[in-house]
């Protein structure tokens, strides 16, 4: 079993907010396909990394899933479209092997 984290912005470049519309399908999309979602988009969490010597930072939400069987393509065509729905260079999906308890 995986648990899937996708980690989105809140924010675009602009610092506008993006549109509530761009989480919704998102979580619709996986609980239609997964059977169900967990999203934490009350209290955004901060990422930060460093690029180029200075350090960034974003507020982000996390949408998690766990599936059993880890379709690599189907996660990375998913990955490819919210960059572009999310106007990013790159949104990290991330998977962690785990066990129900």
């Amino acid at each position: 079993m995986h648990l899937i984290q996708i980690l989105l912005p809140v924010h675009d470049d602009d610092g506008e907010a993006f549109s509530a519309h761009h989480y919704e399908r998102l979580v619709h999309e996986l609980t239609e396909r997964f059977g169900g979602v967990t999203s934490y988009m009350r209290a955004p969490a901060e990422g930060r990394w460093s690029q180029g010597g200075e350090t960034e930072h974003d507020e982000i939400v996390v949408v998690e899933v766990m599936i059993t069987e880890l379709d690599r393509a189907w996660w990375a065509a998913l990955r490819d479209r919210l960059a572009e729905d999310f106007k990013q260079d790159e949104i990290v999906i991330r998977s962690q092997s785990m066990e129900r308890l």
